[in-house]
């Protein structure tokens, strides 16, 4: 499920819809949407061809996994919903990288961090 979420993940960071990736990797939607949700495993060499169509290395879709079920269990219930998997944040990175002048990016990034602050209570 880790792997299959990365390759979400990564996918919608790239603006990449199912179909896109299925025909790169010559599979249908169905197949991209069964190895997402993790109903379907996901072997070495297709792991290695959706490395090659999504631009990262193989390490990728194992990065922040800890060892055994029980652990990601265990995180998932202490840190609650990891915000980078929710589509909501990868199509708010998406967009501001999409902003073509840097100084530009940067007064967004401003602004979202004076918005946050005021949401947030101080931390201290």
């Amino acid at each position: 499920m880790h792997v299959g979420s990365r390759v979400r993940q990564r996918r919608t960071l790239l603006g990449m819809s199912q179909e896109k990736l299925a025909d790169a990797l010559g599979l249908t939607f169905q197949q991209v949407q069964k190895y997402e949700r993790g109903a379907n495993r996901i072997g070495a060499g297709r792991l290695y061809e959706l490395s090659k169509a999504l631009d990262v290395p193989v390490s990728y879709f194992f990065e922040e996994l800890s060892d055994g079920q029980t652990g990601l269990r265990e995180e998932a219930a202490a840190y609650g919903e990891d915000p980078m998997a929710r589509r909501e944040t990868l199509l708010l990175v998406r967009a501001y990288y999409g902003i073509g002048e840097q100084a530009v990016r940067r007064r967004v990034l401003d602004l979202m961090k004076s918005l946050g602050a005021e949401a947030a209570p101080e931390e201290v």
